[in-house]
């Protein structure tokens, strides 16, 4: 929005007031995604909005200082025989004695985006590594057909809710598959997800909608669509899948039409809304989903559909002081409750539908050259990951300083090496080290960039081009 001076105020207020030792309990995974996903974007905007930058950024600076310092006070919940975390953990003193060791898969598995957001810009490869872990545990304890539950044990890693689905207590996990694979250039993780998307596609879909099922049986045990269901098109658009993506979002359209907002949980064969499920918080995930598919197709009912979810909230939900959650969708009577999301996501996804020119829409036909302590670099090119608060991530920036270190790493050594044979044994050594088998061979077709459109590409790589062609591209 351009906002830059409101931003510069608020970071010195973080910078001059925030302490986190603070003897208190906090959730892992909202501290994760709020408080770690806030600040690492906030880092990586501080350049656009004018903020006083360290000379070593963006691979250094104090927000990112701050972001490591959270991460680390959550490090203590993954210290679990499975590696799967804790859901709480005291800021000061670790896991709480006493702490219950059952927690949701989403919760479990939305931490790849930060955490390795965190490694490639600090060089410290435990937070990276941690949040794969988190991942490959859950893989692990999938069902003989391939679904995962709800909510696990972190000790036995046995499973204590067995419905699932693609929302609540599911969702977030298959969305950092997607958005951690392309980010962190891991195709591993991106395997996971198309293996999961078969299943989906198997057991859960019916007409278009997501069902929940038992994981272990693919029976379906609740034909009930959920709000948070709806950021599945969105997700299905990053990977190219956009006729699936629009058909699904036409049915949970129909349910804003038919009620001017959608329920936490509405009832699929009877077209109602389910009893004490009837309200709708302001959560973001349809307007999130109709942004992505947007930016992908261009239809333009894609902002008609912006178009009624903005009057609607406008109409229902504003008061003098904010934006109320709605209590019951059917009389549309108001509570009195504003989530932080509504602010964090579904006005950001919403302003950003309207805003074609917006630079987080860069398509990757310009970036910008910056110089570093270690050389020059580009940002800014495109392929922007939001994390699953809505928070930016500019994966070029993580490439800026990880070739930063490999360059100063390759270097360091050739300076300490005598013989021109040795120096050419180490190079030897340090590609076949440190190049994966798919970076010899080539990626499989479905991520590979030739078979992408363009700004999918830039998606997958971050930066992909020497800076002179970068400035020389048409924008």
């Amino acid at each position: 929005m351009g906002n830059y001076t409101e931003f510069r105020r608020v970071a010195r207020l973080l910078l001059n007031h925030l302490d986190f030792d603070e003897d208190i309990n906090v959730s892992v995974f909202e501290t994760n995604i709020r408080v770690v996903g806030g600040l690492l974007s906030a880092h990586l905007l501080s350049r656009r909005a004018g903020l006083e930058l360290d000379p070593g950024w963006p691979c250094k600076g104090p927000l990112l200082d701050m972001a490591e310092t959270v991460a680390r006070k959550l490090l203590p919940a993954f210290k679990t025989p499975t590696k799967i975390p804790y859901g709480t953990v005291n800021l000061m003193y670790g896991v709480p004695k006493g702490e219950i060791t059952i927690t949701c898969t989403a919760g479990a598995g939305t931490f790849a985006v930060e955490f390795g957001t965190l490694s490639r810009l600090t060089g410290d490869p435990i937070f990276e590594q941690t949040a794969l872990e988190a991942l490959d545990a859950i893989w692990k304890y999938k069902s003989d057909v391939g679904l995962i539950g709800n909510h696990i044990d972190v000790n036995t890693g046995k499973w204590t809710a067995t419905d699932s689905g693609v929302g609540a207590g599911c969702d977030s996990y298959y969305e950092y598959l997607v958005k951690g694979g392309l980010m962190l250039g891991n195709p591993k993780l991106l395997d996971q997800y198309y293996e999961y998307d078969k299943v989906i596609q198997q057991f859960m879909k019916r007409d278009d909608w997501y069902m929940w099922v038992n994981m272990k049986k693919g029976s379906v045990t609740m034909p009930v669509f959920q709000s948070l269901d709806a950021f599945y098109p969105g997700l299905q658009s990053m990977l190219g899948k956009i006729d699936d993506a629009m058909k699904t979002l036409h049915n949970y359209y129909q349910v804003w039409r038919q009620l001017g907002f959608i329920p936490e949980f509405y009832n699929i064969v009877n077209g109602k809304v389910v009893d004490k499920r009837e309200g709708y918080p302001l959560r973001p995930e349809l307007i999130e989903s109709i942004m992505y598919l947007y930016r992908a197709t261009k239809d333009p009912m894609l902002l008609e559909m912006g178009r009624d979810i903005y009057t609607s909230i406008e109409k229902s939900s504003k008061t003098p002081c904010g934006y109320t959650t709605i209590k019951d969708v059917r009389t549309h009577k108001p509570d009195n409750r504003m989530e932080s999301f509504f602010l964090s996501e579904t006005t950001k996804y919403l302003y950003l539908l309207f805003d074609p020119d917006n630079f987080l829409h860069n398509s990757g036909g310009q970036g910008e050259v910056i110089s570093t302590p270690r050389g020059e670099c580009v940002i800014e090119s495109g392929g922007y990951i939001f994390n699953t608060e809505a928070h930016p991530i500019d994966t070029a920036a993580l490439h800026c300083c990880q070739r930063a270190r490999d360059t100063k790493f390759i270097e360091d050594m050739l300076r300490t090496l005598q013989t021109k044979s040795a120096k050419l044994r180490f190079l030897d050594d340090f590609t076949r080290i440190t190049s994966p088998k798919w970076l010899k061979e080539g990626l499989p077709g479905s991520y590979n960039c030739t078979a992408q459109p363009f700004h999918a590409r830039l998606s997958i790589l971050g930066e992909m081009f020497e800076p002179q062609k970068v400035m020389n591209a048409a924008p």
